[in-house]
Parts: C-alpha cells; structure tokens; sequence
C-alpha cells in the first residue's frame, strides 16, 4: 500500500472513504485499507449466527448470575438514537437482564431523543437515572473548544456522556457496563483528523480549558481514557459488553423493529440524537474543514451490505440538512451557547488547528490502542 500526506484526490473503489482522510492508503487496485481490515480483521471474528447466539446467552447467564440479589444486573447508556436504544431491547428481551437505562443530558438533547428514550423506558418497564450536566459549565467548555479551532468538537459532549456513566457505575459497584457500540453500523471508524480523538484525554481537555475557559468546572464529569480502560476495567473488574455484535443488527430492520414494538421514531442520520452532533457533523465539520463523517457511516453500511455504494455517493452529493435549516440551527447554536451569531462566524472563520497545538498525552493513548489490537480487543482500524 502507498500513502502520503499529499497527494491527487482518491476515492474508494469499494465504499466512500477518500483522501480526505491524510493518511488513508490504497492497495494496487484501489482499495482502501479499512474496506481491507473489514475483510481480515472484522469479518472473521464477527459471529452472529448460533455462535452468536450461544456466546450471547452465556454472556447473560453470567451477568445474571453477578447481579443476583442486586437491584440491576448491569447499566445502559441510553441516548435515544438507534444503537443504544436497540442494545437496550436486546438486553431486556433476548438477555433477559434488569439494566438501569442511564442518560446524560448535556443540554442538546432533541425532542424526538426524549420522546425515545421515554418511550423505550416504558414500554420495556424499566428504572432511567438521568445526570443533568451543569449548563453554564457545559457551556463554558464547549465555548472554549469551539476557540481552540480543533477538528473534535464533540469530545465535551462525550466527556460528559462516558464520564458520567463510569464514575455512576464505578460507585455503585456495577460491574457490567453495556454499549451499544458495533460493528454493524461503526465498522468503519473515522479517524482522528476528521474529529476522531481516541478517547478523554484529561491533559488536552485542561489546556483548552485553561486558555480559552472562563468558570472554574466543579461539578463537570471527566475520567481520564486511562483511568477507565486500565483503572475501572483492567484492576477494578468493570466489564464493557457489546451485545450487538452477537445478534443479527440490520439498521432498517432495527428501526423497523423499535418503532413497530414501542413507537419509537427513526433519525434522518446518525447521531441527531443530539442537536449539537447534528449541527457540528452537518455544518461546522464539512464547511470548516472539509470532513464528511457520514463517509465512515455509509462505508460502514456499505461494507455489512446495507447501503450502496451508488446511494451513498448521491446522499454525499448533497447537504443531510437543507441550507434554510442549517442557517437556523447557526443562529440556535451561537444563542444558546451565549454567543452572538457573528461570534459564531468569526470562530467559524479562524485558523483551523489540530489537537496537536495543545498539551496532550495523545502518545500514551496510542500505546494503549495499539496493545488492544495486538491483544484482539479492537478489530476496527484505529489510527
């Protein structure tokens, strides 16, 4: 395979990852390397078939078996888009586990979300805990990544999501923390330049938060990458479960399934579950930087046989928002963020950097994604 920094536009003969992507590489008949790791590293070890089946079952019998006497079996992250909320009718429903369904609400939460969520919570009968993220420090901090001029401008939403969900866990001696992270849908990861940070870098967060901040964050949730990957699960015990990589996951059939159960309501794309993510994937990252994320999405698609290549590439071809909504989703975002629209557009406007221009500790991360592949425990490309 060739690669390089620059070089002519390329694109995927298989799905629609491009160069785009800086350091994507292609094999001599044109491609790409995560339509290749999907065929060597994801496809073989992918069972959801009777071996899936069975792995599942075990896996719930010793879940079960853990929380017996306990008021829930597990926990669930529940956001109200499609992967956690179907991770949560798998659990109840083909595990047959009594998970506390957890949610985070950092302020962007649309209404289709809440009426998901409520509706799922209902339907299945099960207990919802919600930890409200305080607003003006939320605020703060995602105002000061925006002024940081960096790629990944989700990370102070899913600092606060992961956060939050592993300290509750940790506290209350959960063992069992179930995502619904899979191969399905995410097969192919978007790397970092496109706002993929590997994880909560506590030492990045700080620098930006120490230049660009104003409020002291005292309630905000942070817990460090390596304090729940190598503390809270590799010492401490704490499992992560990805249930739905043991069932067959069809994205339209889930959809289908949810709403027809519960009257759970479908998104137009992933992630607008949250109105932020949806204004930062559809907006600000494709305008700003040039970075299409639904790239990854509908390789992703593309790769399980759940999208066309044809179809993905006339998706891309245009906005996932139309243009009079998204001037409307600039001008919410700057208010309720308690910036002016011009604000907004002189941040929009000014120098792109990378994480790189910020202190770190991105080198202590990549040791510990790397040691996961080495080990079997990440199978999707990670750079």
């Amino acid at each position: 395979m060739t690669s390089a920094s620059t070089r002519p536009y390329q694109i995927c003969r298989k799905c629609t990852m491009d160069t785009s992507d800086p350091h994507i590489a292609f094999d001599d008949d044109g491609v790409c390397e995560y339509c290749n790791n999907f065929q060597t590293e994801i496809l073989p070890n992918w069972h959801t078939g009777q071996r899936g089946e069975k792995e599942l079952a075990a896996l719930a019998d010793k879940i079960r078996a853990q929380g017996r006497g306990k008021d829930f079996d597990c926990i669930i992250g529940l956001s109200g888009g499609l992967d956690s909320s179907y991770a949560t009718y798998v659990a109840k429903e083909k595990m047959g586990l009594r998970p506390l369904l957890f949610h985070v609400d950092a302020g962007w939460n649309t209404d289709q979300a809440a009426g998901n969520i409520e509706k799922l919570v209902d339907g299945l009968g099960l207990d919802l805990y919600t930890e409200v993220i305080n607003w003006q420090e939320m605020k703060d901090l995602q105002v000061a990544f925006l002024r940081a001029g960096i790629a990944d401008q989700d990370l102070p939403q899913d600092g606060a999501f992961f956060s939050a969900l592993y300290k509750f866990a940790r506290k209350h001696r959960i063992k069992y923390v179930l995502t619904g992270s899979n191969f399905s849908t995410e097969c192919c990861r978007e790397p970092e330049e496109w706002g993929g940070y590997p994880g909560i870098d506590t030492v990045l967060f700080k620098d930006i938060h120490r230049r660009f901040g104003q409020r002291e964050l005292k309630t905000f949730p942070l817990v460090d990458i390596l304090i729940y990957k190598l503390l809270y699960q590799k010492v401490l015990g704490m499992e992560v479960v990805k249930p739905l990589n043991l069932v067959p996951y069809i994205k339209k059939d889930a959809e289908a399934e949810l709403e027809r159960k519960f009257g759970w309501q479908r998104f137009q794309h992933k992630h607008h579950e949250s109105r932020f993510t949806r204004f930062y994937e559809d907006y600000w990252m494709p305008r700003k930087f040039g970075y299409h994320k639904r790239r990854a999405h509908f390789s992703s698609l593309i790769l399980t046989g759940q999208m066309t290549r044809e179809a993905a590439l006339e998706r891309l071809s245009r906005p996932e928002m139309d243009e009079h909504f998204l001037k409307q989703e600039f001008e919410y975002v700057a208010h309720k963020l308690g910036l002016s629209v011009d604000e907004l557009q002189a941040i929009f406007d000014g120098e792109n950097k990378t994480y790189r221009d910020y202190k770190n500790k991105r080198w202590a991360i990549g040791i510990g994604a790397s040691a996961m592949r080495m080990l079997g425990l990440e199978r999707r490309l990670f750079r």
